[in-house]
């Protein structure tokens, strides 16, 4: 078998050694699986990260929780509005700071929320097939360990800006050229 071919894989070339290729690829798998999951949720994935939150009682309010998820103030407050209509969080008063308003999960919410979490982990586990469980889990932990790094070294304070600064040109679309008048 030739260097660049491996048991059950495709001929290798410079695409399955280059880190970007290679998450986006990954990613791309996870977020198509991912967002058909959590499409029920006001919000899609968003909403299931500030649902995620508000089930693990994070004590962090909604300004904060807004800035560790990387979301606008405004559109955090909109989804927020979204998720207390659906009966999936409430907003009560902060014991520490009456000013500051807490994220709870309802009963309803944490319902939704345990049941997405299952089937995102049969997801996970769909992506993340090849490999055994133990290999698996040291992904989990490395990814992990450079997501709390990368996040550390900068934060992302909000996401839309974040894509805008990222791919500028697919922020938009692109002009379409005008047209002479006939005459």
């Amino acid at each position: 078998m030739p260097a660049t071919q491996r048991p059950g894989m495709e001929t290798s070339d410079a695409l399955d050694s280059d880190l970007g290729w290679t998450l986006g690829v990954v990613f791309r798998a996870y977020v198509r699986t991912a967002n058909a999951l959590v499409s029920h949720l006001p919000g899609g994935p968003r909403g299931y990260q500030v649902l995620t939150a508000a089930a693990q009682e994070l004590p962090a309010g909604q300004g904060a929780l807004a800035q560790r998820l990387g979301v606008d103030k405004t559109v955090m407050t909109y989804l927020l509005d979204d998720l207390e209509q659906a009966g999936l969080v409430e907003r009560r008063p902060d014991p520490a700071d009456r000013r500051n308003k807490r994220i709870i999960a309802t009963e309803q919410g944490r319902a939704a929320w345990a049941d997405t979490q299952t089937r995102l982990e049969h997801a996970e586990d769909h992506v993340l097939a090849p490999l055994e469980e133990a290999d698996r889990s040291l992904f989990r932990e490395l990814l992990r360990k450079l997501a709390i790094q990368a996040n550390t070294q900068d934060p992302v304070h909000d996401t839309c800006r974040l894509v805008t600064e990222l791919a500028p040109d697919t922020a938009s679309p692109p002009a379409r050229p005008r047209r002479s008048p006939r005459h």
